[in-house]
């Protein structure tokens, strides 16, 4: 897919343009934004904008996505750009924009770069985002098409039935189509992006991932409320936490996600912490709802038993399951938990099955460590499967 002439000019340029990236993402968004501060409204989260994930992110895409080609100049890394393109439709995002981005991203590459960007050097650049974005393009457009969304629209009304206190930092909320329609096609372990009103007026969107059996016509999402890392992060959950009550509607997605409870037999592993627990709920309420014998082992680890979100669902689930079990670890209170363990989560000693299927979702630091006791444990990366809430910087620093 990629020329050879070009692929020689990214190689001898990687380094360079790759050491610069995050100077390049930050000049990038700040001067786009500056132009068309529209974009700010319902379509990037500034949240993450004010904490650098996002350009993070950007940047360690841009890098892998380069490597991948000089790696293979003759295929395409579609794969790898799947993560991004479910993100990209879970907000909307169109095939015009690709062109507002090439705009200011390679006005960004020519200022910070300067006279080592020759016309040669831009036009193999160029060459690597069109076929990055040729690829986002077609695989976005399959999934509006399988969503059944118009591109660029794929929101709804939704109905809060009912809310429900699940922790002191931890909400969910019942919603049914507001329309009367039938609830969309999901699958567990997909999300759906929360679009709402800032009390500025900019509307903001989250994704949160469905924490209930995906067939279900009444959908529910878990929200946790976010403290103390400062404005603006954490300003959707906490709005919803101190606003949202039963009879109010919601503006919804429909569910997208690549990461996603596979359909074979082999014995399962859903290992999360904190709120990471969302998307293994809803793949055992599926699992429980299509009357799985699947083995299943559920890691969790929480600060307490207090805080440890739809702990009650999950111990139901499990015991409804044949071949289910659960274990837990609590920082603190574990000895008043039945079956819970004191600390961190260490599986040494659990004797996981090395075929198993494995889905990590927590914080990167948490999935980071179980990752590479999974792997001293026997478990092969290809089996391992992680789910990053926000931008996904766990790509950006292992590209860096």
């Amino acid at each position: 897919m990629l020329s050879v002439e070009s692929a020689s000019l990214i190689r001898a340029t990687l380094p360079a343009v790759g050491g610069a990236l995050d100077e390049i993402t930050t000049r990038f968004y700040a001067t786009m934004f500056a132009d068309r501060p529209e974009l700010l409204d319902g379509m990037f989260n500034r949240g993450n904008q004010a904490s650098g994930a996002q350009r993070r992110a950007l940047a360690g895409s841009i890098a892998a996505f380069a490597g991948a080609l000089l790696a293979d100049p003759d295929t395409r890394p579609d794969t790898l750009l799947a993560r991004i393109a479910h993100k990209h439709v879970a907000v909307g995002v169109t095939d015009d924009q690709y062109t507002i981005v090439h705009k200011y991203l390679f006005a960004a590459i020519a200022d910070v770069l300067g006279e080592a960007i020759t016309p040669d050097v831009a036009a193999a650049w160029d060459e690597v985002y069109w076929l990055m974005a040729g690829a986002l393009i077609a695989q976005e457009a399959r999934l509006y098409l399988e969503a059944q969304v118009q591109p660029g629209h794929p929101w709804r009304q939704w109905t809060v039935v009912e809310r429900r206190e699940e922790t002191a930092d931890t909400v969910s909320f019942l919603l049914r189509p507001a329309d009367g329609a039938p609830a969309p096609r999901a699958r567990a372990g997909q999300y759906v992006s929360v679009r709402v009103k800032m009390p500025d007026g900019v509307h903001q969107l989250r994704q949160y991932s469905l924490s209930s059996a995906p067939g279900d016509e009444v959908r529910r999402i878990t929200v946790k409320r976010v403290t103390g890392d400062g404005a603006p992060d954490g300003e959707v959950s906490n709005l919803l936490h101190r606003t949202l009550k039963a009879g109010d509607e919601l503006t919804l997605s429909a569910p997208f996600g690549d990461v996603v409870l596979d359909d074979t037999d082999v014995p399962l592993v859903l290992v999360s912490a904190g709120i990471g627990c969302t998307p293994m709920v809803s793949m055992l309420e599926h699992l429980a709802a299509t009357a799985s014998s699947r083995p299943v082992t559920v890691l969790h680890a929480d600060r307490s038993p207090a805080d440890h979100a739809l702990r009650t669902d999950t111990n139901r689930l499990v015991s409804t399951l044949p071949d289910a079990r659960a274990t837990f670890w609590y920082e603190r209170d574990a000895v008043k938990e039945c079956g819970s363990v004191k600390g961190l989560m260490n599986l040494d000693g659990l004797q996981l099955p090395a075929e198993a299927s494995v889905y990590l979702c927590g914080p990167l630091p948490f999935m980071r460590e179980v990752r590479a006791q999974l792997r001293r444990g026997g478990i092969p990366a290809r089996s391992i499967r992680y789910e990053v809430f926000g931008p996904d910087l766990w790509l950006a620093d292992a590209t860096a």
